[in-house]
């Protein structure tokens, strides 16, 4: 038994409405009552805890990256500043065994 898919006629669909204009979307909105579901979803009052408990959270991770930051940059000093310091005792300590090799 051989089913060819070609043999199926495809459903024409109606074509897409045209979006409607902006002057349209202005006459509905001002049409609309003020208990309209969509207008009382917006006017739902949030939870007075949530909002206050995001924001907080949120500025304290802010607080702890920029923290975390600046102690990678004090971190990157600190090493240089320590690189350095050992340099500067290594010529020191060869300045000082010339000096004792010359008093002696």
């Amino acid at each position: 038994m051989n089913v060819s898919l070609k043999s199926k006629k495809r459903a024409v669909l109606p074509s897409r409405p045209s979006p409607p204009s902006v002057d349209r979307i202005l006459e509905d909105v001002g049409g609309a009552e003020p208990d309209d579901p969509v207008f009382a979803i917006l006017q739902q009052p949030q939870h007075p805890g949530e909002t206050g408990e995001a924001e907080r959270t949120f500025q304290q991770c802010r607080r702890h990256a920029d923290v975390k930051h600046q102690l990678q940059e004090v971190g990157a000093v600190l090493t240089r500043q320590r690189d350095h310091l050992r340099a500067a005792g290594q010529r020191l300590d060869r300045h000082l065994a010339e000096v004792k090799g010359g008093l002696c």
